[in-house]
């Protein structure tokens, strides 16, 4: 297994809230409840979730980052698919939102109301998506190593060397599956180049498209002809100018497809790679407590929740990691 960080360093330990939220709500059953009937399935997977990435990698510095908008005008307008078939149901002249499962969206309150009792910072910025919020605080971070949490593949692109050491912990398959990666990591496993190895991820990621966030991506280039591509051409910027020189010895087929998709690709680039100087807002300072900021009411949280368990292993972790 790689190593999380650089020997001897405590990371800025990074968390894609509402990416493990959602995976704690569909891997523990609904039947987990709260003494009053409530479900709290999410809830105290979530808890789990933070205590054991906290006692893996041992940070000192964490931040649960948030979507303040879950769905960002800028890339709406450049792409109107973008993540269309998530938006819920709702009546005329109401604000979109996105679909969430209605036992889940109380379960969201409990989780803020025991993260600031237990005085774990959360992280927004208005307008944008936590992806923008996880990609803001790993560019600007200058001390520490940092490590990404989330199950969307989309956070890969933050994965770097300088100026200081960028992981991404790639939860989509659970916590126990999960892979930590690096540029080489990331080079090896979606074949981009490694010099520029999460910038051309993002840049894979356009060609072939994303169905699960609406990006239609290239039509007829796949996920192997995208790589196959990115390590040619290096770039999508020289592989558009290779395909619009008549001098190039690129392949008909896929210089018509290319230039058939100018305006897409034109449009969607600034969708797929995440904002890294947002306006980011902390509720608190990213330093661990050693203790709980509100024992009193992480404790009555814990009885009236259910989840006295989770909430002590939480505790625990708190005491061996914060300052």
């Amino acid at each position: 297994m790689m190593a999380m960080t650089d020997p001897g360093k405590s990371p800025l330990l990074l968390l894609d809230g509402a990416s493990l939220w959602f995976r704690a709500y569909y891997a523990l059953p609904e039947s987990i409840t709260a003494p009053d009937g409530r479900p709290v399935n999410a809830v105290r997977g979530f808890i789990d979730m933070v205590a054991a990435l906290m006692t893996r990698t041992e940070p000192s510095r964490l931040a649960v980052c948030l979507d303040l908008n879950w769905r960002p005008q800028f890339r709406v307008d450049a792409i109107p698919s973008y993540k269309a078939h998530r938006v819920a149901e709702a009546a005329p002249g109401t604000e979109e939102s996105e679909e969430v499962p209605d036992s889940l969206t109380p379960q969201v309150d409990m989780i803020m109301d025991v993260l600031q009792a237990a005085g774990i910072a959360t992280a927004g910025a208005d307008g944008l998506e936590a992806d923008d919020v996880l990609g803001t605080l790993a560019a600007r971070e200058r001390n520490d190593p940092v490590v990404v949490v989330s199950g969307d593949r989309d956070l890969l692109q933050v994965a770097a060397d300088e100026p200081v050491q960028v992981r991404v912990l790639y939860v989509g398959r659970g916590l126990a599956k999960a892979e930590m990666f690096g540029p080489a990591e990331v080079a090896a496993k979606y074949g981009v180049p490694l010099h520029r190895a999460g910038d051309a991820y993002a840049e894979l990621a356009l060609l072939r498209g994303d169905s699960s966030d609406g990006l239609p991506g290239v039509k007829g280039v796949g996920e192997k002809t995208a790589s196959t591509l990115m390590l040619r051409y290096g770039s999508v910027a020289e592989l558009r100018a290779a395909a619009l020189d008549p001098s190039s010895d690129m392949a008909q087929g896929v210089r018509a497809k290319l230039n058939a998709a100018s305006d897409y690709l034109d449009a969607a680039l600034p969708v797929v790679r995440v904002v890294t100087d947002a306006d980011v807002h902390l509720s608190r300072s990213d330093v661990i407590p050693a203790a709980p900021a509100d024992s009193e009411r992480l404790n009555q949280l814990a009885v009236e929740l259910g989840v006295v368990n989770a909430v002590d292993r939480l505790v625990s972790a708190l005491a061996a990691n914060g300052g």
